[in-house]
């Protein structure tokens, strides 16, 4: 670059920069006019204030905000009213418990408050308690923060400023072992995922039928950071503050999401940044494991392109809120290339599996398993070329590595699912057959009006017709070893659809309890269309550069695929309103309020509580046996580590402190001598008292557990021993250059 184009470079550098700063929202106030405000009675007047008439014969809570996830720190709270009694009081909660009250002044026209928030809260809103006695006429309330809201805006210029410095140095020839080929492959590569990303580019969060959870396990991950855990095995404050086990769901992914909660982006754009690393993930995959197969770059390419805009993923994404199995869909293509080699193609490429099956458990419990029982079924389908090539080295490597890498999850994992009380019927509840999709929704776009909404989309269904036509028709008893490999997965995906259909005899089935053991575990069919889909991909990309038959169309068929998947794009519905700043008066913005995820909330499930643990048994306060007998102060809880003093006149007398009572937590008294703990209601760890009527201490914490401690130091070694040998084979690379 010359010294004019660096000067026009970092002029252009500062402007983007400074109009990327001067959108920031992250200090705009909240402000809701009365009518927008959540409300159980009352009238809307023409200036759209709520009025409540005491004929209405009511009190208590009428009006509110929505719950908000706000990090810690100092917040005012301004309420525009009109009071005829005094008595009306305007509240702060907190996880259904009150915090902070103010009383309204029935001679003013306004109130402002502060409060401050000492840890960052989780379904924080306003409440505005009715006395019941005069009318109230509620103008407006808003919500301002001291600092910021959250730090999206300072997100953002950090990634403008490190994609700038990239390319400058582009520009000055660091990158110069970058070929112009590699360069358009990942030009093609990140577009793909920018565009997927597309229907998510909205200022507000599209809600999802899971998305509440994978919100709740984003922000109790970031708390589990701050409590010193790592790994995080118990979400400290999820539950009303009881607790909430962490370890039977994987995270390693989303720990990115929690480091950026830590820097204070919002809740809302940490999940989206998850969904674009999601999208590029699978877009990577898709060309690394096709590459492997192929030495076509038309059908690496179509590969990126149908994998990543595949309507499952989208489905997935935007109606099911299903960040997990979104994540797991990343790997699918690395475990069936690897797979692949494994039985017959290049040895040296094991470690894809070994990649993409510790990929995919870590993101899915579930689609781990179906990857398992692919990988079983490969290896027995080629079990006597396995031992005539002595393959079952690289199988037993891939396994090996597999398992040490994965072992800091799977210990705590399995500690808790086979040691613990947990509650797991709940994970049973679909029927499963009735989840069965209609055959005909298989050749649509994503609808995503309609929850129930499946398909496998045109493009891929074109890659069925692609495969068909080349290995059955074309090849016939001419097939090489790979052609009879995606055949054989060709075979499968067309099984593996069928059994998501209401074709596939799954009422039946069912009278079987082995059968429903199963699927009911399983709890919908259309989870097979993830694998499916991945298999229809192989055998197609690969077909459109390889058929004899095709290849005088291959440039016209290759169009109209990636154009049908293009169509996906187009049929994700937004919003019925295209603005995004809908009523500036109302609410600062439509995204401001939804950063916060108030259109959403967090969600704590039935599934991996202790068992017994109902919502109406939750509580934030230490329970008593005797009150009479019995006193309690001092009560404090950060994170995982509790501590209570008490004094009780009888021995037969308990506390309880609400806390989930997960195997793993430790209690001590004041001497350090430790103390049993039972179980007690709603999961609540129960202690017997000392009924000396002297004054005592309980103090509990979580950990240390020996064996996970050993499991990750052998996990960490693993990964150092990895990093070393492959820098190692790059250096040997280099020179031999």
């Amino acid at each position: 670059m010359s010294v004019k184009e660096k000067i026009i470079f970092a002029l252009a550098v500062c402007l983007g920069a400074l109009l990327i700063w001067l959108g920031d929202e992250g200090g705009s106030p909240l402000v809701y006019e009365g009518s927008s405000l959540q409300h159980t009675v009352g009238l809307i007047d023409s200036e759209n204030n709520l009025v409540i008439q005491e004929s209405v014969a009511a009190n208590g809570i009428v009006a509110g905000t929505p719950q908000y996830v706000l990090n810690r720190g100092s917040y005012s709270a301004q309420l525009t009213y009109s009071a005829e009694q005094p008595g009306s009081v305007l509240e702060l909660w907190e996880q259904s418990e009150k915090i902070a009250a103010w009383p309204l002044d029935s001679e003013q026209p306004q109130m402002t408050v502060d409060f401050t928030l000492s840890k960052d809260a989780k379904q924080l809103q306003l409440r505005v308690n009715y006395s019941g006695q005069g009318a109230l006429t509620i103008r407006g309330l808003s919500l301002s923060p001291h600092t910021l809201f959250y730090t999206d805006t300072y997100f953002f210029m950090a990634l403008f400023l490190m994609g700038s410095l990239l390319v400058w140095l582009y520009r000055n020839g660091r990158f110069a072992s970058l070929t112009r080929e590699r360069l358009v492959d990942f030009g093609v590569i990140l577009g793909v995922a920018v565009l997927a990303m597309t229907p998510m580019m909205q200022t507000y969060l599209y809600n999802g039928d899971d998305l509440c959870y994978h919100l709740a396990r984003l922000e109790g991950l970031k708390d589990g950071i701050l409590d010193g855990q790592i790994p995080v095995n118990i979400q400290p404050d999820g539950l009303r503050g009881n607790g909430y086990l962490n370890a039977m769901y994987p995270y390693l992914f989303l720990y990115l999401g929690a480091l950026l909660r830590i820097c204070r982006v919002s809740i809302g754009l940490s999940y989206k940044v998850l969904i674009f690393l999601a999208n590029l993930g699978s877009a990577v995959c898709a060309y690394t494991a096709m590459r492997s197969m192929s030495r076509s770059r038309r059908s690496v390419m179509l590969a990126v392109v149908l994998y990543t805009l595949m309507p499952y993923r989208f489905t997935n994404i935007f109606s099911r809120g299903d960040l997990g199995e979104t994540l797991a869909l990343i790997f699918w293509p690395l475990v069936m290339a690897g797979m692949y080699h494994v039985v017959m193609g290049e040895r040296r490429y094991w470690y894809y599996l070994v990649i993409g099956m510790s990929g995919v458990l870590q993101s899915h419990i579930l689609s781990a398993a179906f990857a398992a029982i692919f990988c079983v079924i490969t290896a027995l389908i080629y079990c006597g070329r396995v031992v005539r090539e002595k393959r079952y080295v690289e199988i037993g490597r891939a396994f090996l590595w597999f398992a040490l890498l994965n072992l800091w999850y799977l210990i705590p994992f399995l500690y808790y699912y086979f040691g613990e009380n947990l509650s797991t019927e709940v994970l049973r509840w679909s029927g499963y057959f009735e989840q069965s999709i209609n055959l005909s929704n298989l050749t649509q776009s994503v609808s995503l009006y309609n929850k129930q909404y499946f398909s496998l989309g045109l493009a891929l269904i074109g890659c069925v017709g692609i495969g068909i036509v080349w290995l059955l028709c074309e090849r016939g008893d001419k097939r090489n070893d790979r052609e009879k490999f995606l055949l054989y997965l060709l075979v499968l995906g067309c099984f593996l659809t069928y059994m998501t259909t209401g074709y596939f005899p799954n009422r039946a089935l069912l009278a079987y309890g082995w059968f429903r053991d199963i699927v009911t575990m399983i709890q919908f069919p259309w989870r097979f269309l993830g694998p499916a889909c991945t298999c229809f991909l192989f055998a197609g990309a690969i077909g459109l550069s390889e058929s004899e038959v095709i290849r005088p169309y291959r440039n016209v068929v290759f169009a109209m695929l990636v154009g049908l998947n293009l169509l996906v794009i187009l049929s994700v519905p937004t919003d019925n309103s295209h603005m995004p700043y809908v009523n500036a008066e109302s609410v600062v913005s439509k995204g401001h309020e939804s950063k916060l995820a108030a259109n959403i909330g967090l969600f704590y499930p039935h599934e991996w509580r202790i068992d017994g643990a109902f919502d109406e048994r939750l509580t934030a306060s230490v329970i008593m046996s005797d009150a009479d007998r019995m006193s309690v102060r001092d009560y404090r809880k950060k994170g995982t580590k509790a501590s209570v003093a008490y004094t009780a006149d009888g021995e037969s007398c308990y506390l309880e402190l609400p806390i989930q009572n997960y195997l793993g937590y430790r209690a001590y008294d004041e001497n350090g001598t430790r103390l049993p703990i039972e179980q007690g209601m709603g999961g609540r760890m129960r202690f017997r008292v000392s009924g000396d009527g002297a004054e005592h201490t309980i103090s509990v914490r979580y950990g240390p557990n020996l064996p996970f401690i050993a499991a990750d130091l052998v996990s960490a070694a693993a990964i150092a021993y990895a990093v070393w040998r492959l820098r190692k084979a790059r250096k040997t690379l280099r020179n031999e250059d």
